[in-house]
């Protein structure tokens, strides 16, 4: 059955309204529409009726989209208010958004409609939850208790030390723990590893300031399951003083269906191809050709574009600089931040020897570029053409690994610092030198191949990645990256990748080999 939708239509031309309604039956729903143009007729329709979403005309012969916002702000009503125009530019809109509108679509890009009205239903029902449990845990403990107990999301209580003080019975079916396993715990028992910094420095920072860094009315993020495996997440939090003492709610929904389903859509297409292009441009075109190394690299984006990042560094005295990153995100926003990476990347590693120092110049400028709700992840490994010696920094990346040539792992290239971008102070130190032997090789990788799904929802892991290395350790270079990649395609049998999938693989010649 298609979903009941109140739909109030602000719009002069009745074609234009009717063609709104047949996109919304398209997407399943079933719209009771009615339409205004004025300023008296969009007050009575917003006392006589309940709405549950908005779609307004930008520019009307007698009325506008920002007259109309205002007088739904003066009514306090929160309904999800849509801008549908043929002919205003993007500043225009971002101001429209700024003053309070929720969304906005072009009329020539109306396929976007649908998942614009579907995600801000979401998010009002989301506001609407938020509003009835805190007016809940105003009146009394009986009441809030009984609302969290029979909430389908889970729903925790932690104190300003992240401490976890209450837990409903849905945080047993999303993390599978049950909540006296969780009283007491701190908040990164459901976090990954590496999202456990980014969540402190944004509490620190907000209780320091009173700002907040990242989006607490609803933002995506990954969750890590009692089991170990990881599920991503949609967190809301607000925060409270209860007796006395200042507490955060947190409502967290598992969206494993529904990112499934996001996968498979792809908006504003033009975007997707000029970032691609920047991105592809970015890329090497090949790799460097130096004596006694045999090296390759390719990226394989989840989307039209992905965050992920690799290059080849010249250094100086004959040495190469071997980077890999991840930029949070998909889009046109990390792709130009991936360029500026780049960018700096490029022009420090002319200047500097050292790992270490590269990165931690190279975070001071990001710092104050990308704020708290993006970052980059990255592995700068430096190799001696001559020498063979090899040191390097990770900023909050995945490991990278050297294999002996028997295919075993010799060491692991393990995170020295948190991801670039976070905090502008961080300070960032070079390994210890490691010498590199006939046949080993190094091995760079982004988390996608990791994280890769197969259709029962079990990781490629690690492990697997290992074990291709090891299988095929005698081929070149090349063979191996084009070996890793088929390996993953087939263990996902076609299904859409949740995340980049990027690699690096540096192989040293072995004794008598040219």
């Amino acid at each position: 059955m298609k979903t009941p939708l109140r739909v109030l239509i602000v719009e002069d031309a009745e074609f234009d309204a009717q063609v709104l309604v047949c996109h919304l039956r398209n997407g399943d729903y079933d719209p009771l529409c009615e339409r205004v143009e004025t300023a008296d007729q969009l007050h009575a329709a917003l006392e006589n009726k309940s709405w549950d979403i908005i779609l307004a005309d930008y520019n009307l012969p007698n009325f506008s989209a920002l007259e109309a916002l205002k007088i739904l702000q003066a009514h306090r009503l929160d309904v999800p208010f849509i801008i549908v125009s043929g002919g205003i530019g993007e500043d225009t809109a971002v101001a429209a958004m700024k003053a309070g509108a929720h969304d906005y679509v072009m009329k020539g890009n109306l396929p976007r409609l649908i998942p614009a009205v579907d995600r801000e239903l979401r998010e009002a029902s989301n506001r609407a939850a938020k509003r009835k449990a805190t007016e809940a845990l105003r009146e009394s403990e009986l009441r809030y208790r009984l609302l969290w107990e029979t909430a389908t999301d889970a729903v925790i209580l932690i104190d300003t030390e992240s401490k976890i003080h209450f837990a409903n019975p849905a945080v047993e079916k999303v993390f599978g723990y049950t909540p006296p396993e969780v009283i007491n715990c701190p908040l990164a028992l459901l976090q990954p590893e590496r999202l456990r910094a980014v969540h402190r420095e944004s509490l620190r920072q907000y209780l320091t300031t009173g700002v907040r860094h990242l989006n607490w009315r609803a933002y995506e993020t990954i969750g890590l399951c009692k089991n170990g495996r990881e599920i991503p997440i949609e967190v809301a939090f607000s925060d409270m003083e209860l007796q006395g003492q200042r507490w955060f709610v947190g409502f967290i929904r598992d969206i494993t269906d529904r990112k499934k389903a996001e996968q498979v859509l792809r908006e504003n297409q033009e975007q997707f191809r000029i970032a691609h292009d920047i991105q592809q441009h970015l890329f090497p075109k090949s790799a460097p050709a130096l004596p006694g190394l045999d090296i390759a690299g390719a990226s394989c984006p989840a989307e039209a574009t992905g965050g992920d990042y690799f290059d080849y560094l010249p250094m100086r005295q004959d040495c190469l600089g071997a980077v890999i990153g991840d930029v949070t995100g998909h889009g046109v926003g990390p792709a130009l931040l991936m360029a500026e990476t780049r960018a700096y990347l490029r022009i420090l590693a002319k200047n500097r020897d050292d790992p270490g120092e590269i990165l931690t110049r190279a975070n001071v400028v990001l710092a104050e570029d990308v704020g708290y709700e993006r970052f980059v992840t990255l592995l700068l490994a430096k190799v001696d053409a001559q020498s063979k010696v090899l040191t390097y920094a990770n900023a909050g990346h995945t490991a990278g690994y050297i294999l002996n040539p028997a295919g075993q792992v010799k060491a692991s290239l393990k995170r020295t610092g948190m991801p670039l971008g976070l905090k502008p102070d961080s300070q960032y130190t070079a390994s210890a030198p490691m010498q590199l032997e006939p046949g080993e090789i190094v091995l760079l990788l982004t988390d996608g191949f990791e994280e890769a799904l197969a259709p029962d929802e079990t990781f490629f892991g690690i492990d697997r990645v290992l074990k291709v290395m090891c299988d095929h350790r005698d081929q070149p270079a090349p063979k191996i990256v084009q070996s890793l990649y088929d390996a993953v395609s087939h263990f996902t049998q076609g299904l859409p990748q949740a995340d980049d999938l990027t690699v690096i693989v540096i192989k040293l010649a072995r004794t008598g080999e040219a």
